[in-house]
């Protein structure tokens, strides 16, 4: 499309070794907007989960390391997944896998180790969206949770570190306190450490917030409703009324009340992990639970457009947006409003289906492959806009 904007992130080539259903891959990708069609059972979202795999967290099913090998008979082997990139700072190599059985993956830069995923995180960007995130707001909190920091994380690397800070922290808690150790310098370390780290977090997740709702409440891609995004947490509650610095003291204080209560309880009741999200239609004025399956779908696209948008102006470069069987929900209206907002949008994106038709007013700007099992061949076929 004229005009539009090459984007500054951009994935050139995948590999993939003993990967999930793939034996071997590697494959060039050229196009800017990328189109998977095959029937279900193929690998389609496989490929979008290596793709995943090469920035921070555990990828779009959150599936341990030894999951992820392709298995030969009864045991599961090791695999690999790299991906060559142009990016703001030039060419680069993202590579991560893990030994068979092994549930610890590593990462490679250019081929040498990294000492944290904000290192890769500096490199790429990536949002999603897939099927089982239509559950999003029927399930724990936890799922949502996962959501909202995969955004802080594409726009905010260092995110990911005091997350996991926070969660290392709380382990080591949990567990003296489950085995009666109550060493208090050690547990007032802790404490320390879950405090400083939880109130960094839930403090780059309320900012999130507040930036995307400035996008979602004009609306985003004019078919795609406004919204709203909320916080469930006490420590953002506090956050709006007190310093960092002060919200930090009353969480430690809380944590050291809490030693018998928690040690109980088997977890701690205060912490970045009770964080939760709530969505809420503004047209409608309901949250997103009692909102239907399409207009569900449609809340997180409009949210995944909106943060693309802010990350490509807060970072220089807008993330790879990774869109499985996004059109299945979506009424022909607001999918052809995907399709031209992608088309504006200077990202690189990928999409899958069951078959290319639905993708037809993509005729011109996509490259499209067939997938089989264990492999993709370049489309021939795509489809015209309207064609009988």
């Amino acid at each position: 499309m004229a005009g539009v904007t090459a984007p500054t992130l951009r994935l050139t080539r995948l590999m993939l070794q003993d990967f999930r259903s793939y034996a071997t891959l590697d494959q060039a990708i050229a196009g800017r907007i990328v189109v998977v069609a095959g029937p279900n059972g193929v690998g389609k979202t496989n490929l979008l989960e290596a793709i995943s795999l090469l920035g921070p967290g555990r990828g779009l099913r959150a599936a341990k390391g030894a999951e992820l090998g392709r298995r030969e008979g009864e045991e599961s082997l090791g695999w690999a997944v790299a991906g060559h990139f142009e990016g703001p700072e030039g060419a680069v190599v993202i590579g991560t896998g893990a030994e068979a059985g092994q549930d610890r993956r590593s990462f490679r830069l250019d081929g040498g180790p990294v000492r944290n995923q904000a290192e890769i995180a500096r490199h790429s960007a990536t949002l999603w969206l897939t099927p089982q995130m239509d559950r999003l707001f029927q399930e724990a909190a936890s799922g949502r949770r996962r959501f909202l920091d995969r955004l802080v994380w594409a726009l905010e690397p260092t995110h990911a570190r005091d997350v996991a800070a926070h969660d290392a922290a709380m382990t080591q808690r949990n567990r003296l306190l489950a085995e009666g150790r109550r060493d208090a310098g050690w547990l007032a370390a802790l404490e320390d450490t879950m405090a400083r780290h939880a109130v960094a977090a839930v403090a780059a997740r309320r900012s999130l917030a507040s930036r995307l709702n400035g996008v979602l409440e004009a609306g985003v891609a004019g078919a795609f409703p406004a919204a709203r995004l909320d916080l469930l947490c006490p420590i953002a509650a506090a956050l709006d009324a007190q310093p960092a610095l002060a919200v930090e003291d009353a969480l430690r204080y809380g944590l050291a009340t809490d030693r018998p209560r928690d040690a109980a309880a088997g977890g701690a009741r205060q912490g970045a992990h009770r964080t939760d999200l709530r969505m809420v239609l503004l047209p409608k004025d309901i949250p997103a639970e009692l909102c239907s399956t399409g207009e569900q779908k449609a809340l997180l696209v409009a949210v995944v457009l909106a943060q693309a948008a802010l990350v490509r102006a807060r970072r220089g470069f807008a993330p790879l947006l990774l869109l499985d069987e996004v059109a299945a929900h979506l009424d022909p209206g607001r999918r052809e409003a995907l399709f031209a907002a992608l088309a504006e949008l200077p990202a690189q994106c990928f999409l899958t289906g069951t078959e290319l038709q639905p993708f037809a007013p993509l005729h011109g700007l996509a490259e499209a492959f067939t997938a089989r099992p264990g492999g993709l061949i370049q489309a021939t076929d795509f489809p015209v806009p309207n064609a009988a």
